[in-house]
């Protein structure tokens, strides 16, 4: 019988319903100006707001919004029957970048919870607003399967909090006095960061004219500026961000440069630092180097988790997504009975399974991994995740006792053979959540 279908960060054509978790560029492939009205958009409300300048172009009529925190029904329809089954949903706060959520559906198929991009910070006001909302939309509910951030899910992975790293970033600027500063980052998020920076050092910080718009679109209008001459501190598009640009502008004037991310953007460490582990994987350990040098002793006990790559680059630990030990922490809330992790190849995730298979209702085994086959590239599984909601069904099946199959390319396989080929680099096109 055919299926009414919900999409997720997914933006081909098959679906009656479409949501969006945010708007950074890897959750948005697919998706354009031009995009054919295939079906209404949900997304938050603060993400509809930054829609027009992202793709200026696109039908905004087609945008529905998710208040944070309430439950909105949205019905299906079945193709075959013509029959309406109705999906309910609440969108979460995922503390990720500006206009995040996490999605939370019901329905005769179940309990799912998609995280999308997340940060779950314990010492965090915000986030403990967010906990409290998931805590009572789950009620007695159980998530039959978590579509979980797995970003970082490795124990060698554990950041401290934004707040400890934007003070790390403000530490080292403030011990520069002489030197121009750069921070990498993306088109969208890390305004926290550059506020914190902006009001301890009571300093304006250059962006580029788009960001610039965003920044006001959020309603930061005092403290960003295009004018170069008005700081010493500029936050570049993270693509510009190189050693290169850096020995090039201290040709010019002394120049540092901060990569603020939970991934060490590194390619060689500071001579006289002593030797880096040979991978990405394995260069990032839960106690980071402090940096050593030239740097004063001060400086040193302050940038505990800092690292100097080069003599002209810093790498500070904030991240917006969850380390491993957040992970976890999540996972002992939600107990859910299955985990798919949206993040099929990247040079530091590892399926959520083979550490946190025994935290599931269903005791799921660990799964084992050749960790040097892992390519080094980003892939969105999340991006291509199908919800077939299937109408007729009754919804006093017990949802925990019901199962999943994953289908690849439209060809059911096991679960085991679906992430062999994840290992392997293979794309997942389609990975379909059916309730039977």
């Amino acid at each position: 019988m055919e299926k009414g279908l919900i999409s997720v960060d997914r933006w081909t054509e098959g679906s009656q319903v479409y949501f969006l978790t945010h708007l950074h560029s890897d959750h948005t492939q697919g998706l354009s100006s031009a995009w054919a009205a295939r079906g209404p958009l949900f997304c938050s409300r603060l993400t509809a707001k930054l829609f027009p300048l992202k793709f200026p172009g696109l039908d905004l009529s087609l945008i529905r919004v998710l208040d944070i925190g309430s439950w909105h029904s949205i019905f299906v329809v079945s193709p075959s029957s013509g029959e309406k089954t109705f999906v309910e949903v609440i969108a979460i706060d995922a503390h990720h970048c500006p206009g995040s959520v996490m999605l939370l559906f019901r329905g005769d198929f179940g309990c799912l919870l998609y995280t999308g991009d997340f940060r779950w910070e314990a010492s965090n006001e915000r986030a403990e607003i967010g906990r409290n909302t998931l805590v009572k939309a789950l009620k007695d509910d159980v998530v039959d399967i978590l579509y979980l951030d797995n970003t970082y899910c490795n124990p060698s992975y554990a950041f401290p909090s934004r707040e400890v790293a934007a003070q790390q970033v403000v530490d080292i600027i403030a011990s520069h006095p002489d030197h121009d500063v750069i921070i990498g980052i993306d088109s969208l998020g890390k305004e926290e960061l550059l506020f914190h920076i902006s009001h301890k050092l009571n300093i304006k910080i250059w962006v580029w004219p788009e960001r610039l718009q965003t920044m006001h679109l959020l309603g930061f209008h005092d403290i960003f500026t295009t004018k170069t001459s008005l700081t010493r501190v500029r936050a570049v598009p993270r693509y510009s961000f190189s050693v290169d640009t850096l020995e090039s502008l201290n040709t010019m004037h002394p120049t540092i440069g901060i990569m603020p991310s939970g991934l060490p953007w590194v390619v060689k460490p500071l001579k006289g630092c002593g030797s880096l582990p040979g991978s990405l994987f394995s260069s990032y350990q839960s106690k980071w180097r402090a940096t050593s040098g030239t740097q004063t002793e001060k400086l040193k006990e302050a940038l505990g988790s800092v690292d100097r790559f080069h003599k002209y680059k810093y790498s500070v630990p904030y991240s917006d997504h969850s380390c491993f030990t957040e992970i976890e922490e999540f996972l002992n809330l939600v107990q859910p009975s299955n985990i798919r992790g949206i993040m099929s190849s990247s040079s530091c995730c590892v399926d959520p399974l083979y550490y946190f298979g025994r935290l599931c209702r269903a005791n799921q085994p660990p799964l084992r991994y050749n960790q040097e086959k892992r390519v080094q590239h980003k892939t969105v599984v999340a991006a291509q995740i199908k919800f077939n909601v299937e109408s007729g069904r009754s919804t006093k099946v017990d949802r925990k006792l019901r199962t999943a199959e994953v289908g690849i390319l439209g060809v059911h396989m096991s679960k085991v053979d679906a992430l062999r080929r994840a290992r392997r680099g293979a794309k997942l096109a389609e990975v379909r959540v059916l309730i039977d």
